[in-house]
């Protein structure tokens, strides 16, 4: 009998998909699947879990060529799957997850030991970190900057910034802003776009009724074709109606909007669809900005960053596309923060995001696939100080 083959997994749990790599101990990727969102906090403990499960079992049954799904959980001394199946030997030595919605230690206390059982993984070989934790990994390799903020800009948004510690410990997480969720907050994400939207056509309509005269636009056709309706004040039923009346839950009615506003102001060039995502933008960078120090500050800061010696790390289905991050990069020059460093983290671009499929990485910005980073900082954050 064949010695089990040695496995490291990271996930990356967004709102909307749930991205898993499986790579050997040398680092080389063997496996990626990708399903459908596990922000935990949107969704709670069960549905969390299943999306885990599937992207897990997924790429277990790529990574090891199983003849048939291999269906979680195994167990580690029999090799007998949750459907009674004999499965490959394998030994899933350490598990990284970045978890959208999963702020705060009490929270992470409450999956490990879920996430320990569906993955048969001992405790101290888990890792449940927020999905930031994750897109600041560039960090680890990029010479001359100790720093890095990290920006998740899909579904919803958040800001976070680290800084590099000893080659064998976890980046130190400095200051956060934002990942409120979408009814709080998540600035510059797939939901700020289309709650903006709508609030556009709204104040457009507002204004009607007080003689102004407002030009028909792209942006309006499209999301009052989406809702199926005629006029712009029916929008507001369309986007409050309970979820028990709709194939779609009110937060997805909104981020669903996205890739219409996008269309809009890229393909259609329509100037209200532009100052949507100019807003948008903009959102985002003050919450950026807020973690960093002021360009003309003497002194350094003890949680604060200076842009200009760190570097941005940006990821989610909205921080792949060059158009809208050219947007948010020129609201931060505006006031005086140039990265040293922007990484780009593709999102959607790789694997293919369904919500999002508009523009390209862009010109001019180094860009790597996030499945890369993954593995290879699972490989140094699980594996190394465990084994």
């Amino acid at each position: 009998m064949s010695s089990p083959i040695d496995l490291y997994l990271a996930i990356d749990c967004g709102g909307t998909k749930t991205a898993a790599v499986l790579c050997s101990p040398s680092g080389n990727t063997l496996a990626r699947a990708l399903t459908s969102g596990s922000n935990f906090a949107y969704l709670g403990l069960g549905a969390f879990l299943k999306g885990v499960g599937e992207a897990t079992s997924s790429a277990l049954t790529a990574a090891l060529k199983s003849p048939t799904p291999i269906t979680l959980p195994v167990d580690p001394t029999t090799h007998i799957d949750a459907s009674g199946a004999s499965t490959p030997h394998y030994n899933l030595r350490a598990a990284w997850l970045g978890v959208s919605g999963v702020d705060s230690p009490t929270v992470v206390s409450l999956l490990l030991p879920h996430v320990s059982a569906l993955l048969s993984v001992p405790v101290e070989r888990l890792m449940i970190s927020n999905d930031t934790d994750l897109l600041a990994a560039p960090l680890r390799i990029l010479l001359g900057v100790r720093t890095a903020v990290a920006v998740v800009a899909g579904t919803g948004s958040i800001v976070a910034s680290f800084r590099e510690g000893p080659a064998d410990a976890p980046l130190e997480a400095l200051a956060r802003v934002g990942g409120w969720g979408w009814i709080l907050g998540d600035e510059g994400g797939g939901f700020d776009v289309g709650r903006t939207a709508v609030r556009a056509l709204l104040a457009q309509q507002d204004a009607k009724t007080t003689g102004t005269i407002v030009a028909n636009s792209p942006m309006r056709e499209k999301l009052l074709k989406k809702f199926g309706v005629t006029e712009v004040m029916d929008l507001l039923a369309a986007v409050h109606a309970p979820d028990s009346t709709t194939s779609l839950p009110r937060e997805r009615r909104l981020s669903s909007l996205c890739p219409l506003v996008f269309e809009a102001a890229f393909d259609d060039e329509d100037p209200l669809a532009v100052q949507v995502l100019g807003d948008c933008a903009h959102k985002l960078a003050i919450q950026i900005s807020a973690v960093l120090l002021s360009p003309s500050a003497q002194e350094e800061h003890p949680r604060k960053v200076r842009a200009e010696s760190s570097v941005l790390c940006l990821g989610g289905s909205l921080g792949g596309i060059y158009r809208y991050r050219e947007l948010i990069l020129s609201a931060l020059r505006e006031n005086g923060h140039v990265f040293k460093h922007v990484e780009v983290v593709v999102d959607a671009a790789q694997y293919g995001d369904p919500t999002i499929d508009i523009g390209d990485a862009g010109p001019n910005q180094q860009s790597r696939s996030q499945d890369i980073l993954r593995h290879a900082w699972t490989l140094q954050r699980c594996k190394e100080p465990l084994l």
